[in-house]
């Protein structure tokens, strides 16, 4: 059984999310090229347990670590490999995310977040870094379908390679740059070049990536603080690994 994650500021309800996944993933599932957890039915809320919750099939594997990983240079070609199939799923009647809008969309979200992160991070580097991706060009190709939400508690590796992607409540069809992320919340510096290449990410979409890595985890960092620590402390992470990219590009 899984159970739909807390809602959070910028996040679905967990209902919606679990309806958008019980309807379109045993629709996308087929054309992935690894396992993801195709839903076998969905339960109500009862019993002092106020979310509705799915059960899926099992998939073997291991959140990956960040940091710790054993094969990141095999696992960033796999990733490449699921965003690429995925992308090439057909989106006749899919439905829009607010994942695949313009990153315009988080401002105000962000903001919020930036305003409450005083004293955690450095919020002008924060907020450059921030205004830098508002700038960057919109999507302007075909709507894609993204996952919505890599981060490493929706992977599953086994022996340091991609076994299995689940969470698929945030997905939808738009601009697919917020699959980007893992280049920043998972692989290291040596191999996000790797991922980047094998998806053949122009500037923009890359820049666009690392605005929703940024804007994902400047959200995340003050609604998990005290909640989650694991949650909190990847977005730490992503932070600085933003931070430091942003640094080296405007030297």
């Amino acid at each position: 059984m899984t159970t739909s994650r807390s809602a959070s500021r910028g996040s679905p309800r967990p209902s919606k999310a679990l309806r958008t996944e019980q309807h379109w993933l045993p629709q996308i599932a087929p054309h992935l090229p690894v396992p993801s957890p195709v839903p076998l039915g969905m339960g109500a809320p009862a019993e002092g347990f106020e979310w509705p919750w799915s059960v899926c099939r099992w998939i073997e594997g291991e959140n990956p670590v960040t940091g710790r990983l054993a094969d990141p240079l095999g696992l960033a070609r796999d990733l490449a490999g699921f965003i690429t199939a995925l992308r090439g799923v057909d989106t006749t009647g899919a439905p829009a995310a607010r994942r695949g809008l313009p990153l315009t969309t988080q401002d105000e979200e962000v903001r919020a977040a930036l305003a409450d992160l005083g004293g955690m991070i450095d919020v002008p580097a924060a907020t450059a870094a921030w205004e830098q991706a508002l700038h960057v060009p919109a999507y302007e190709g075909p709507a894609q379908w993204f996952h919505g939400d890599l981060a490493s508690f929706s992977i599953l590796a086994a022996q340091g390679r991609l076994a299995g992607v689940i969470d698929f409540g945030l997905t939808g069809v738009g601009d697919p740059s917020v699959d980007l992320i893992p280049a920043w919340n998972l692989l290291p510096a040596h191999a996000r070049e790797k991922f980047r290449t094998a998806l053949g990410a122009d500037d923009d979409a890359w820049d666009r990536g690392r605005g929703w890595a940024l804007s994902i985890a400047l959200v995340a960092l003050p609604y998990y603080k005290d909640s989650n620590p694991q949650r909190a402390a990847s977005a730490r992470h992503v932070i600085r690994e933003v931070l430091a990219s942003h640094e080296q590009v405007t030297r």
